[in-house]
């Protein structure tokens, strides 16, 4: 489904059903160098449980147009404008890495429209190497191998988000190669990372945030380490916390204990 925001065509992906006004709507918002397919086992569940679902490409990446986000908060504006322009009042938000920092920022702009934030794999600061950072604008294809590498806690996990024994750092590989070819203007892998090591006001942000929140961490994430988020937890009204076993990127790599973790905190 596509959506005009700010003048451009988003696309969310739905989990194959339509809109319906008696449900409840999720927004997922995906990481650096994803998209919304990262979704797809949470979002197909969700959308057919209850849920109007929209997981979105981020504006300049892949089937989304417009100028991607150079920083959080324009993210956020973005996120807030979807809502304007898909017509809803309020949503829940679920957001992974650099879509956490979103999710939670677009959470504390508006506190009244969100009624559930999911934040997976967060960090604050989520700072980023200057190697890393510098790797990204100059080597992408080099930064992109050792992000992978950071993201994984094994290479075929049992079960994973496409069956047992699923190459997830070959399809996350894959992923990312698409997504950084799918805007030949701008560096999306640099332009992300750089707006997540800029980010400086998480902290303020969780203390404005009203509504329930879930903090789902990798227990051996390299990329946003569990400990890297226990000031936001600190400054959460209602916070409740998931530990999963594996590393950043949850939801292929556990992808049932994270569709778990959302069912059990996204209650009807």
């Amino acid at each position: 489904m596509n959506f005009i925001v700010n003048g451009h065509s988003t696309y969310c992906y739905t989990g194959g059903k339509p809109f319906d006004a008696a449900k409840p709507t999720v927004i997922f918002l995906h990481g650096v160098l994803n998209d919304h397919s990262v979704w797809i086992l949470q979002t197909r569940y969700l959308a057919h449980h209850g849920w109007n679902v929209r997981a979105v490409d981020l504006p300049g990446h892949c089937r989304s147009a417009g100028a991607p986000p150079a920083t959080v908060e324009d993210a956020a504006d973005f996120v807030l404008a979807l809502m304007d322009a898909a017509g809803l009042a309020n949503a829940a938000l679920v957001g992974h890495s650099f879509g956490s920092l979103i999710a939670l920022e677009a959470a504390a702009r508006a506190p009244d429209r969100i009624s559930q934030l999911v934040l997976v794999g967060i960090a604050f600061p989520m700072k980023v190497s200057p190697a890393l950072l510098d790797a990204s604008l100059n080597e992408p294809m080099k930064a992109l191998e050792m992000v992978n590498i950071f993201s994984r806690a094994t290479l075929a996990p049992p079960p994973s988000a496409m069956g047992p024994g699923t190459w997830v750092y070959g399809a996350s590989l894959a992923l990312g190669r698409r997504v950084l070819a799918s805007n030949a203007n701008v560096n999306l892998f640099h332009t992300g990372f750089k707006a997540c090591d800029s980010y400086t006001h998480g902290e303020e942000a969780m203390a404005q945030v009203t509504c329930p929140a879930l903090f789902v961490l990798g227990s051996v994430d390299q990329m946003t380490p569990p400990k890297a988020a226990q000031g936001l937890i600190q400054k959460a009204r209602h916070g409740q916390v998931v530990y999963l076993p594996g590393g950043h990127q949850q939801m292929n790599e556990t992808p049932e204990p994270m569709l778990a973790a959302l069912t059990g905190f996204l209650k009807l």
